[in-house]
């Protein structure tokens, strides 16, 4: 069974690339794994099991029986990613034949493209698939492993914004949902759609050598969103603007950097030329708009080089300006012996006592073997040529050349200049600041050349990417020279990639092993035959393969609710709704089918943030709506329009027992107002 197949080759993998790298524990003794629970309980009739001898699925006919193979070969599967565990998971379900039947079909979606650094771990792309969908290359790799699969590949982000697109009618036709995400935002979200439509729910996370595996199983299981982790901590912005104790650190600072300069700056220029709102979309921005005509004003007028030479001229300025004079400033502010009001050093803990750097082109840093002072000025007049279109030179003997001439002014310390020692201070200068920002703001907007005098110019602004090695070495020297500031040991390119691209380490072995976990799971949601499943059957996967660590261990069961519903108790979990299928009630229908059906008088009946109805609302208003249907009304309220391929809505109420006036804890109404 390839699922099998793909969880023992991980370990064993792993345990190859121990003996050949000397790293990590290797297993000691016998390791022994099996997924009995996944086989039916009584042996399958003879001729269910018999084999063909010329399927593809003979394996798993001998195993599961021809019935389940068809079920297997009808899933309807939507695959949220196509990263490393996306591939995986992909090439797993071709081998298995997950939705190669008439009836079957894998949606997967994606919307980021192929990348250099891809390459190491989503094995389905080779190079010549750089900049491409990753959700449509893999879709082809798939087919071509098995060209009965059925398979539909999309580039759109799973949220509120694609709900036209994946919405009631798309979810109401899947078998299950598999996710191969990257960040927890977007898997709560899956996990609410799989709650509403009751779908099964495949989710697992690598993190280099260590994997987990959650299967979630409606009315079975508790669903991923009833437990979570505490979110990750972010960086103060105090931290990373004046006091960095840390590499991540000046990497962040580095990476907003070069967004602002080489991005936004740019953006910001092409808005005033061509919007013909842009002060209105100005006026909207009152916290930022001052900086962002200054930063109009320097891009378009004060800093607008004219040729490569005045590239080179500006970085080495920055240079001075970034990691000399601001660094003298706020020494200046907050001396190397400054105490505070308590006492103790200002300087002291977390805070590290910064140093001005003097530009040395022959400098290289001890850490890093990086010449990270001559990197800077030829990265950064490199990035700023390409920006004004530009041709950019990167000899050593031009730049030694050039900047012999460049003269770099004397630093002078500014006084009244306030640096905020903690957030709580920057928010507080932030207010103290908005009084004259207006009329700032027009007298700097007033002295630029009107967009009709530079008609036809246009800046290109630069997205960050951590394959493109021009970006990766600015951002790399800035982060290095602002940790030779502050004393912190500085990183390569390659480290800092990782850390500034965000890179989550991934490596094949955890995904091959992960990955069949889930499929093992996979077999269990479908339906072994002749085994009743139960939450015990069911696996959590959570593993280590440096330790070596492995662990399987029972899913939570879903949390109950006790509530009283007509005489009877009723104990209904997250799973649960009060479902109506009886087309577009009237309001007036929908309270008299509660009292019928359930016993129960609705107090208070709303859908989102609008109330339909409540027993204190206005008589000729509740009497009016009675008579109209419940998807007219909510239309009439919120003045839109239900999108066509909706199916539900959601209604909440608060109603009392009849006989008891008692008021009873019910689930969310999901009511269908549409076929």
């Amino acid at each position: 069974l390839s699922p099998m197949c793909a969880a023992l080759g991980g370990i064993v993998g792993q345990e190859v690339l121990k003996a050949c790298s000397g790293k990590f524990s290797p297993i000691k003794g016998f390791l022994y794994f099996d997924a009995d629970e996944t086989l039916p309980d009584d042996l399958l009739p003879a001729d269910e099991v018999a084999t063909s001898g010329s399927s593809r699925y003979d394996s798993q006919i001998a195993v599961f029986g021809k019935e389940m193979q068809n079920r297997i070969l009808d899933q309807r599967q939507f695959l949220v990613g196509a990263g490393a565990i996306g591939c995986e998971m992909l090439k797993n379900w071709a081998l298995m034949g997950v939705a190669c039947g008439s009836e079957g079909q894998i949606h997967i979606t994606d919307m980021d493209r192929i990348e250099k650094s891809n390459l190491s771990r989503q094995f389905l792309f080779r190079t010549k698939h750089i900049n491409h969908f990753k959700s449509a290359c893999a879709a082809e790799a798939a087919k071509e492993m098995n060209p009965d699969i059925k398979i539909k590949a999309y580039q759109e982000k799973v949220g509120p914004e694609t709900e036209h697109l994946f919405g009631d009618d798309f979810y109401d036709k899947l078998s299950g949902v598999c996710t191969a995400l990257d960040n927890v935002e977007a898997r709560l979200y899956v996990d609410q759609k799989c709650l509403f439509y009751r779908l099964p729910m495949l989710e697992s996370g690598t993190l280099g050598t260590k994997g987990n595996t959650q299967v979630v199983v409606p009315h079975i299981t508790e669903n991923y969103g009833a437990t979570r982790d505490p979110p990750e901590k972010s960086i103060p912005v105090c931290t990373l603007k004046n006091f960095p104790n840390q590499i991540q650190h000046t990497l962040q600072w580095a990476r907003d950097y070069f967004e602002g300069v080489f991005k936004q700056n740019a953006e910001d220029v092409n808005a005033y030329l061509t919007a013909t709102d842009f002060s209105v979309n100005l006026a909207a921005q009152q916290n930022t708009k001052l900086d962002t005509v200054k930063s109009i004003q320097n891009t378009l007028v004060n800093d607008r080089p004219r040729s490569f030479e005045d590239c080179i001229t500006w970085a080495r300025l920055k240079f001075e300006d970034l990691f000399s004079n601001q660094i003298q400033q706020l020494l200046h502010n907050f001396p190397e012996d400054q105490i505070t009001s308590s006492g103790a050093k200002f300087w002291s803990g977390s805070k590290r006592c910064p140093k001005p750097l003097s530009f040395d082109i022959d400098s290289k840093c001890e850490d890093a073997a990086m010449r990270n002072h001559f990197d800077f000025i030829v990265a950064a007049a490199n990035l700023r040529a390409s920006m004004y279109g530009i041709k950019g030179r990167t000899d050593e003997e031009y730049f030694r050349a050039v900047m012999k001439d460049i003269i770099v002014p004397d630093f002078a310390p500014k006084e009244g200049i306030k640096i905020a020692a903690n957030d709580a201070e920057a928010e507080n200068e932030k207010n103290s600041a908005m009084s004259d920002v207006d009329a700032d703001c027009d007298a700097i907007l007033n002295s630029l050349p009107k967009p009709s005098e530079l008609a036809g110019f246009k800046l290109t602004p630069i997205e960050f990417d951590k394959d493109i090695d021009e970006h990766m070495l600015f951002v790399t020297a800035c982060s290095n020279l602002r940790a030779l500031n502050y004393s912190i040991p500085t990183e390569d390119t390659h480290r800092s990639r990782a850390i500034a691209g965000r890179i989550i380490p991934a490596i094949a072995t955890t995904t091959a092993l992960v990955t069949g976990l889930i499929c093992l799971e996979m077999y269990k949601i479908i339906g072994t035959p002749r085994k009743k499943l139960t939450v015990e059957a069911y696996k959590n996967g959570f593993v280590n393969l440096a330790i070596p660590f492995i662990t399987l261990s029972e899913p939570t069961a879903p949390a109950k609710t006790k509530a009283l519903l007509n005489g009877q108790e009723w104990n209904w979990t997250a799973w649960d709704s009060l479902d109506i299928s009886e087309g577009d009630l009237t309001l007036g229908e929908l309270m008299e089918y509660f009292k019928t059906k359930y016993n129960l008088e609705i107090q208070m009946l709303s859908q989102g943030v609008s109330i339909l109805y409540s027993f204190f609302a206005n008589k000729k208003k509740v009497q009016e709506r009675m008579p109209m249907p419940m998807s007219k009304i909510i239309t009439s309220i919120t003045q839109k329009e239900f999108p066509p391929n909706q199916l539900f809505i959601i209604l909440e109420l608060i109603a009392n027992d009849i006989d008891t006036d008692e008021e009873v804890e019910i689930p969310y109404v999901k009511f269908r107002f549409r076929e």
